[in-house]
């Protein structure tokens, strides 16, 4: 009998210990596979393909953004047309750091995207930026990131 109890009295915590372990290791999985970044946030949601429009400019600023609580930084430009001045958000770091084609500050583009209004300011959702020696695809014509299904194949 004392033998089945010193048995029990170290399996019972190997069992609460790797339980533990396995929940919190989908817990980190799903946070680090989209940081917010899913086609279902509250985010990629305010998309719209009602809303797309093309605009000509030229890149004066790029910045780290958090567009919501709890997300991942992503990248923004900021592009002087000639109308306006407008943040053009493309995506996650993650994502828009790892593409060949580059944005830099003095690029002339063209940015395909949904117009959006972004804490109380005018904004473009990028679909996809054109620059003189490539383009950068984000988005589908639904609006469905790219990045979705692009880690999947980075494995």
């Amino acid at each position: 009998m004392k033998k089945n109890i010193r048995v029990l009295m170290v399996l019972i915590p190997v069992f609460v210990f790797s339980f533990c372990l396995d929940s919190f290791a989908q817990r980190g999985m799903r946070w680090k596979g989209s940081g917010g970044w899913g086609m279902r946030s509250q985010y990629c949601r305010m998309f719209n393909p009602n809303t797309v429009e093309t605009i000509k400019g030229v890149v004066t600023g790029i910045e780290k953004f958090y567009p919501m609580r709890g997300m991942s930084y992503g990248v923004h430009l900021i592009v002087k047309t000639e109308k306006e001045t407008i943040s053009v958000h493309l995506g996650p770091a993650w994502f828009v750091e790892n593409q060949d084609v580059k944005i830099g500050t003095g690029d002339k583009v063209e940015v395909k995207g949904s117009r959006i209004i972004f804490k109380g300011k005018p904004a473009i959702i990028a679909m996809e930026v054109k620059k003189e020696d490539g383009i950068l695809k984000l988005r589908d014509e639904r609006g469905i990131p790219l990045w979705a299904a692009w880690r999947r194949y980075q494995r």
